[in-house]
């Protein structure tokens, strides 16, 4: 399969300086470069070929290459900025025999430079992008294992909306209405209500001497009122009213 080059970045003007030797550990300063005359001034590209990435310095007439600065990361030491400006850099070039030597480069534009850095940023992300594409692929990612355990449960609540609008938990238990008990299953009438009901009379007094109450006081007015009921005759002996 053949690769081919991809042009990353086209800056038509750029600018090269003759740069000192450093001294000390800091880091280069444009300032300590002859500004106002450059050694050089054409082209800059940046290509890639593959996942190689080139800088070449190139003559803008007839494209004649004047130097070339193999860049394996960035940022790095093959391409540094400067700490005094964000318009010039150190590039380290390579001749064919592996020679290198540092030079100083500078943009007439801050925005070149911008351009600059996003490039190389957006080459080196795709590369690596890549590379964890590919381990997956070679190493797939364990599945997480998401089945009940033996004996594990869950608990959820749910709300229930109920129809007279309020809502309840669907897990709560609900307590049994409590069995009034009383003659009949009717509960007696509130004090002071005119409504009438009737309830069952007491066991008449012809029944037999073992199902009769020992002491007729415990019926109170229920008695005198079968007895007037029956007075008033009333068809039914078996109910009273009050």
């Amino acid at each position: 399969m053949d690769t081919y080059e991809s042009i990353l970045l086209v800056k038509n003007e750029v600018f090269v300086f003759k740069i000192p030797p450093r001294t000390t550990n800091r880091g280069y300063r444009a300032a300590d470069w002859n500004l106002a005359e450059p050694t050089w001034t054409g082209r800059l590209r940046i290509v890639s070929v593959g996942d190689a990435c080139t800088l070449k310095l190139e003559d803008r007439n007839n494209g004649e290459l004047f130097a070339k600065c193999p860049i394996e990361q960035y940022p790095g030491v093959a391409l540094e900025s400067v700490s005094d400006s964000s318009r010039y850099f150190v590039v380290r070039i390579q001749d064919e025999n592996g020679r290198a030597a540092f030079i100083g480069l500078g943009f007439g534009d801050r925005s070149d430079s911008f351009d600059l850095n996003v490039a190389l940023q957006d080459h080196f992300k795709r590369i690596k992008v890549c590379e964890e594409i590919a381990k997956e692929k070679n190493e797939p990612k364990q599945e997480l294992d998401l089945k009940f355990k033996e004996g594990e449960t869950i608990k959820i609540n749910m709300k229930i909306t109920k129809k007279d609008g309020s809502e309840g938990v669907a897990n709560k238990q609900t307590k049994p209405r409590p069995i009034i008990s009383g003659s009949g299953g009717l509960l007696p009438p509130p004090p002071g209500s005119s409504s009438v009901k009737t309830i069952p009379a007491p066991p008449s007094q012809t029944s037999s001497p073992s199902h009769q109450s020992t002491n007729p006081n415990n019926w109170g007015e229920f008695t005198s009122a079968n007895n007037t009921s029956q007075s008033g005759g009333n068809s039914n002996p078996n109910w009273v009213q009050f």
